[in-house]
């Protein structure tokens, strides 16, 4: 096997500065990643430099890290102490939460700026929140509350097609799939799209976001790699709903999951260090430092969330707007909502920050999509608007297996039966995003029965997502991307 061979031209190719972080990058990855491949190595290394704070801890990876985060006086802020008992928060399906996830929740529950919160069934470890987790604050937000990929979310487009179809003309949608959307970390179009969230002020006003902007932009319409998904299934529809407003029926449904891309991820690590330096927290609570909305700060990054939240709708929207062009169909109805963002909204009578890290929107009637693997059914949901879950639903099934035990432990001959054995075509994709890494979707739902109405269902048969080949994710997991 050839040992891997990088040029600070590689690096600086990726975005990395000119300085000292290229030739400790090129020593650590040529060093302890000399046998994998450069395009693994490259991914990691534009993870490492969009949030090299996830990082700094990291036996190995950390040299590379602290190249990169600022050289700040992270003791200039006030030392904040966890309050002793946290605000008390309900738990949904907790016999299928894992431990780690509860710890988490439990720190977050003792911030003083902490009001309410909750646990969906579909929780599991992440950074700062737990993935599944709900929590309203104060007049605060927490930027590692909302995560990483900022307004990653999903959107659903019912078209008035026999499903038939999608066995008929596998092929016709497959390449359709395979036109529509990039995956993969870095992924861009040598052609921007044309878009109006690109003239967005922020983009020419926040220092931050100016010097993104030309990578932002080809990136508009890409879908991300890890649980990142574009796939078309069925969509049976038993009873006409009147909030969905479709009638009963079956239907062909395009399904897109993924969120802000680099946009997001840069903006969650700038602001996150900020708040690090601003609120020192005991070490296991660090990455869930807030910032006020009272103070400059606050206002950067709710802004610049939200223009986050607005690109990630964007590049949805720019990949379906491609589907329905050539099915020469528009869809009858579009499903889409966020689950990794924060909202103002009203909670028992005054105005909170609702953080919603791999949750689902469920207020009173508000529609929604939650997943469940590339083999099993999703679900098209109506919101109770349940205050125990501060209105909100799980994101998706949920992880049972890290990406490396699913690698590990599930063998290619397994994965090919299970996809054969519901009729999948997976086109991409690796064993870290088999189905058997995923909980039982079905147990999720009836963990939340009390907090959303089914109104249809989603059946995958033509599934596409990052076609990179199985990578040893040992030295470094990311959960957060699992789940947001």
């Amino acid at each position: 096997m050839s040992k891997l061979k990088l040029t600070g031209k590689d690096l600086r190719g990726i975005g990395y500065p000119e300085g000292p972080v290229i030739s400790v990058a090129m020593t650590v990855m040529q060093k302890h990643y000399k046998h994998e491949a450069k395009e693994d190595v490259m991914a990691l290394l534009q993870k490492i430099l969009a949030a090299p704070v996830e990082y700094e801890n990291d036996a190995v990876l950390g040299l590379i890290a602290e190249k990169l985060i600022p050289k700040k006086d992270l003791l200039d802020g006030e030392s904040i102490s966890l309050n002793q008992s946290g605000i008390q928060f309900n738990v949904f399906g907790q016999e299928h939460i894992e431990e780690g996830a509860m710890h988490q929740m439990y720190q977050a529950a003792k911030l003083p700026v902490s009001v309410a919160g909750a646990l969906m069934p579909d929780a599991h470890s992440g950074y700062g929140l737990p993935i599944g987790g709900v929590l309203a604050t104060d007049n605060a937000v927490i930027p590692y509350g909302v995560g990483v990929d900022i307004g990653c979310r999903m959107c659903l487009s019912i078209f008035d097609i026999n499903p038939k179809e999608l066995t008929d003309k596998e092929s016709y949608f497959a390449r359709e799939l395979g036109e529509a959307t990039l995956f993969g970390s870095g992924a861009q179009f040598d052609r921007a799209a044309n878009h109006d969230i690109m003239d967005h002020a922020l983009f020419y006003t926040l220092p931050l976001l100016k010097h993104l902007h030309g990578r932002v932009w080809k990136q508009l319409g890409t879908s991300g790699s890890g649980n990142h998904f574009a796939e078309f299934g069925i969509i049976e529809v038993k009873e006409k709903d009147a909030v969905l407003g479709v009638p009963a029926g079956h239907y062909v449904g395009f399904l897109t999951h993924s969120g802000s891309r680099a946009l997001g991820a840069n903006i969650a690590n700038h602001y996150t260090k900020i708040a690090i330096s601003k609120r020192r927290l005991p070490q296991d609570a660090k990455n869930l430092a807030w910032l006020s909305l009272d103070e400059q700060e606050g206002i950067e990054y709710w802004n610049a969330m939200n223009l986050a939240g607005d690109y990630a709708s964007a590049c949805h929207h720019v990949i379906h707007d491609k589907i329905a062009k050539q099915l020469g169909r528009k869809p009858v109805k579009m499903v889409e909502n966020h689950h990794n963002f924060a909202w103002k909204e009203i909670w028992e009578g005054r105005e909170v920050i609702v953080h919603r890290k791999g949750a689902t929107p469920a207020g009173k009637d508000v529609l929604g999509i939650i997943p469940g693997s590339m083999t099993a059914d999703g679900f098209i949901v109506k919101g109770k608007g349940e205050s125990a879950s501060v209105n909100s639903a799980s994101h998706g099934a949920g992880r049972k297996m890290s990406r490396t035990r699913a690698i590990a432990s599930v063998t290619d001959k397994q994965f090919k039966e299970e996809l054969k054995k519901f009729g999948v075509t997976l086109l991409g994709g690796g064993l870290d995003e088999s189905p058997f890494a995923y909980k039982d979707i079905n147990v999720v739902m009836q963990s939340q029965t009390a907090l959303v109405d089914v109104v249809g269902r989603f059946t995958p048969k033509i599934v596409k997502m990052d076609g990179a080949k199985h990578r040893n994710w040992s030295k470094k997991e990311r959960p957060d991307i699992v789940g947001e």
